[in-house]
């Protein structure tokens, strides 16, 4: 009987988790709309045909390296061009990827490949918790987290592909500054203590500034000033 008891209250917890990670993506599931629009719409306006539109939201699933590598496949950039552009913006992921590994190294492979699909800004951003991914219910939590919004971005690519068949150029609408204010909505919950404050604004002013000169590279430059900022003012912090 216990044992009944105890994998019955071992499925309500793991019922609750996968309830509550959808819950809790759903701001985020919704915010990110305007992009997926974009992204789709993008790439019909730039002679892609619905099916590819779609598999790079199913395959890619990036939304900045999409929406970048769609305007220079559609310029005839090289290929070696568009495989370090890409790179150089997802590479993000990469540190992602080594913040959360001391989480989830201990657990088998068929949880940590799900992970690290769906690790993308916004799973990471629920990412900070001490305990996370630490047991099959906290797992459980962030793959439906990343799953739903993996769902929903594809929803929405879909919705863009049909808008940007039967619409006028949906580009002039400033549905890009969806992604800013997506990543604004990321950052500002961890800025926490002066070195991710110094961060933020060092990386912040400098983009804005950068960008204004015409410099090539600008975000790169403005992301490693930054973050130099940052990693400056922790050590003096701790030391």
């Amino acid at each position: 009987m216990s044992h009944n008891n105890n994998g019955k209250n071992q499925r309500t917890l793991h019922r609750a988790a996968f309830i509550k990670g959808q819950l809790d993506m759903m701001p985020l599931n919704l915010a990110v709309l305007p992009w997926g629009i974009l992204c789709g719409s993008l790439a019909m306006q730039n002679g892609f045909s619905a099916l590819e539109a779609q598999l790079m939201s199913l395959l890619v699933f990036a939304g900045s390296a999409q929406l970048v590598a769609i305007e220079l496949i559609a310029n005839n950039t090289p290929l070696l061009t568009i495989a370090i552009t890409t790179f150089i913006i997802s590479s993000r992921h990469f540190l992602y990827g080594l913040a959360v590994r001391q989480k989830v190294i201990a657990q088998p492979l068929r949880w940590r490949l799900p992970v690290s699909f769906v690790l993308t800004d916004e799973l990471f951003a629920f990412s900070h918790h001490r305990k996370a991914y630490q047991n099959k219910t906290r797992l459980i939590y962030a793959l439906s987290a990343g799953f739903s919004f993996y769902v929903f971005w594809n929803i929405w690519t879909l919705l863009g592909i049909v808008a940007g068949s039967l619409l006028p150029d949906l580009t002039d609408l400033g549905l890009d500054f969806a992604i800013a204010t997506t990543f604004i909505a990321l950052v500002i919950p961890s800025i926490k203590n002066k070195a991710t404050l110094a961060c933020v604004i060092v990386s912040g002013v400098c983009a804005a500034t950068l960008k204004f000169l015409g410099v090539d590279m600008w975000l790169v430059f403005s992301a490693l000033l930054g973050m130099s900022c940052g990693y400056v003012l922790s050590k003096g912090a701790s030391s």
